[in-house]
């Protein structure tokens, strides 16, 4: 069903206080997820809402926490999240960082000891929108099968990079290092809908499209996606002291638990490196040069990295996000949530 932006984002406001959060955290995590729904990644968005409630609920997101940061050098700095909720501490950390970068030009803040934080697009938006360039990389729990191996040990480890253009406009790129993030899998379980080949691997290891059947998931391009995997596994959970790989906390297992992941936001000053009017005008002009590339077969336009969100965004804005009926329905409700997330397999029914 169609539901109303500011509608939305006060159903999943008030679900997340009801299950413990603070007002003011509940407000900074419904804003990252209703970005996520906005720019059409519901992987990310609302169906994630009774997850965090349950963990919320459960004691594994503290709902009181303390956030300390902490400058390392000139240029460096780590922000701890005491293991609150992930989105309002990577958006606090990401803050941080660009108050850094106009200082001295590039900031790197590593962000300890979070929970899950949503689509990383909002992050390095922030970062856009104060006219800088930021890429963000963060952890998540092992469910990835390295190129030529049979057992998980890596997350989806996402990527978000971008870069502030004319008129507010921005290229925006944020990605999973699979060829699809866990999300959309889940996305597919929520609607009934089929999986295309090659997104995952059932328990044999061959490739399947029904969501229910999913064992792991695989990188995207082979050995390509999965170098990729291991640098973000590095630059944030190793770097930081934090669990990796495999040894990288669960999302479902005993969300009575702190989660202990980290993230890692690199913010880079334009007006170091070269005049920031010309650089915006460069960014326009990239944009509007890939707009006006030949569009091959099947095409009618090549878009600039985030452009298709970017037009998801103000259909969403003007007509209201189409969210699954049941999803609705429990925002709509008194319940908190239905225990149906703690210790479960993820890949199972």
């Amino acid at each position: 069903m169609l539901v109303l932006k500011q509608d939305l984002k006060i159903l999943m406001k008030k679900k997340l206080q009801a299950a413990g959060l603070q007002e003011k955290h509940a407000e900074g995590v419904a804003d990252v997820l209703l970005h996520a729904d906005l720019r059409g990644i519901h992987s990310h968005g609302a169906m994630r809402v009774e997850y965090y409630a349950e963990r919320i609920a459960k004691g594994g997101i503290n709902v009181n926490p303390t956030f300390t940061f902490e400058k390392t050098g000139p240029s460096t700095a780590v922000f701890d999240g005491d293991n609150g909720a992930g989105h309002v501490a990577a958006k606090e950390a990401m803050d941080e960082a660009i108050k850094m970068a106009k200082e001295s030009g590039v900031a790197t803040v590593g962000v300890r000891r979070i929970s899950h934080s949503g689509s990383l697009s909002y992050f390095v938006q922030q970062a856009a929108r104060k006219n800088m360039i930021a890429i963000s990389v963060c952890q998540s729990d092992p469910m990835v099968v390295p190129f030529g191996g049979a057992e998980a040990y890596y997350g989806t480890n996402p990527i978000a990079f971008a870069a502030p253009g004319e008129d507010g406009e921005h290229i925006t790129f944020d990605m999973a290092t699979t060829v699809q993030a866990w999300g959309k899998i889940l996305h597919a379980r929520s609607k009934n809908a089929s999986i295309p080949e090659g997104w995952a691997v059932d328990e044999n290891g061959e490739t399947t499209t029904d969501p229910f059947n999913v064992h792991a998931l695989l990188p995207i391009a082979g050995p390509k996606g999965y170098g990729l995997m291991m640098m973000v596994d590095i630059l944030s959970g190793v770097l930081l002291g934090l669990p990796f790989g495999n040894k990288t906390s669960s999302m479902y297992h005993d969300l009575s638990e702190s989660r202990n992941l980290g993230q890692l936001h690199i913010v880079i000053n334009p007006e170091f490196f070269t005049d920031l009017r010309a650089f915006k005008r460069n960014i326009t002009q990239t944009m509007n040069d890939l707009n006006h590339i030949k569009p091959a077969k099947g095409y009618d336009q090549v878009s600039y990295p985030g452009q298709r969100s970017a037009w998801k965004e103000k259909k969403h804005e003007e007509n209201g996000i189409e969210i699954v009926d049941d999803i609705y329905a429990y925002l709509a409700s008194d319940v908190i949530h239905n225990n149906a997330y703690d210790d479960k397999d993820p890949f199972a029914k």
